[in-house]
């Protein structure tokens, strides 16, 4: 693919500067990280070794120490002054944080001129080995679901094809048969974030539970749903904090999050019921039995999705920009989305062929007194236009 995502110019600029730190490339599964390392190794004057984890049945820490050895090599052979060393998924390698930090310090010790990227699609697993033996070697570079802007430019999606196909570059080619994508959503993204990057990783002592509540959520996202309410539509049994914590592993895998709720009293933000939001809108359709000409016609299911594609948007965003995405409700007053940052509130309202809620909008601006707000949709700031900008930017 000759389309660089922006995140390219990042990793560049770092490996290439005086001091570089372990590169750490993570995000959901199928955004790019590989083909983005590829790209950059490909494109660097220096000799430079890959290596992935998944393409072996068994990978311990020994396997990441030959991988090391055999880059040492390499660099002393070629007589070159560098040598680049990428390991992908190496969230699959157990304690693989430890044997990276001894080889990383041994490099450092001896001179050694080797820079190095890690991969891997389980932000969780590399968050925790981060924080427990990295710290202070490495940064960190997330890659979230492709928007619209960079659809359009690879693919030359129309706002329409974007929100109902997403933003999953994989898949891009397969649109003009609709079965055929469904399935690859399902079987090629959807089942192995499932299956590897969640049950294999994390403790799950309910897979189907977590399962039933992610068909749930991509049922359900744009709207509020308590935790009690959602026990009553499952058929495994669990509770509220079994159900919390899977959803927090949806969300950390790049599939499902639950938006809280705002409230002026911080504390109370985690007590409340959480708005499901997709992190790609692909995960509603490609479960659909309706067709995208079909929805697209149909003003309310089409208008459900085009709202998810603007929280999509915005939640992806969050996730590397600094902020933070809630949503508030009182009584019959509803604002869709809250965004914070360096505690400023900015609320956006979108539109989608339903009516404006002004009495909702003057009482949150009454209780919160925030920055900015804005419509989207109708007389407002048009989709097509939104979805193209940094959320930053409302600020």
């Amino acid at each position: 693919m000759k389309y660089k995502r922006p995140q390219y110019q990042t990793l560049k600029r770092n490996l290439e500067s005086a001091k570089p730190f372990i590169q750490v490339l993570t995000g959901p599964r199928q955004v790019g990280k590989t083909t983005l390392a590829q790209q950059y190794l490909a494109e660097n004057s220096h000799p430079y070794l890959f290596a992935s984890a998944d393409a072996i049945e068994v990978a311990n820490g020994i396997w990441i120490q030959q991988q090391w050895e055999t880059a040492r090599l390499k660099l002393r052979n070629s007589g070159a002054t560098s040598l680049l060393l990428a390991i992908d998924e190496i969230q699959k390698i157990n304690n693989w944080s430890e044997f990276v930090k001894a080889e990383w310090d041994k490099d450092r010790r001896e001179n050694n001129n080797i820079k190095v990227i890690l991969l891997g699609s389980s932000n969780l697993l590399l968050q925790k080995g981060l924080s427990e033996s990295l710290t202070g070697r490495f940064e960190v570079i997330y890659l979230s679901h492709w928007g619209f802007e960079e659809m359009q430019a690879a693919f030359d999606f129309s706002l329409e094809q974007f929100i109902w196909f997403g933003g999953y570059p994989g898949a891009a080619l397969l649109i003009n048969d609709e079965n055929r994508w469904k399935n690859y959503i399902k079987n090629s993204l959807i089942e192995p974030t499932l299956s590897k990057d969640i049950f294999m990783l994390n403790r799950v002592n309910k897979p189907a539970l977590l399962r039933q509540l992610f068909e749930l959520g991509c049922l359900y996202s744009g709207q509020i749903l308590s935790f009690t309410k959602i026990l009553g539509q499952l058929q495994d049994a669990g509770n509220t904090t079994t159900l919390s914590h899977y959803l927090r592993l949806l969300d950390m895998a790049g599939l499902l999050t639950g938006i809280e709720k705002v409230y002026v009293e911080k504390f109370r933000q985690k007590t409340s019921s959480p708005k499901f939001q997709v992190c790609n809108t692909a995960l509603i359709s490609s479960r659909l039995f309706d067709d995208f000409k079909t929805i697209s016609e149909n003003p309310v299911k089409w208008g459900r999705i085009a709202e998810s594609a603007i929280g999509a948007h915005l939640v992806n965003f969050s996730k590397s920009t600094g902020y933070s995405v809630y949503y508030w409700r009182h009584r019959n007053y509803e604002i869709d989305f809250v965004l914070e940052r360096n505690g400023k509130l900015t609320g956006i309202e979108v539109k989608s062929g339903k009516s404006q809620n002004a009495k909702g909008i003057q009482a949150f601006k009454e209780r919160f007194h925030p920055e900015k707000i804005y419509l989207v949709g109708n007389d407002g700031i048009p989709m097509r236009n939104f979805l193209l900008l940094n959320p930053v930017e409302l600020f």
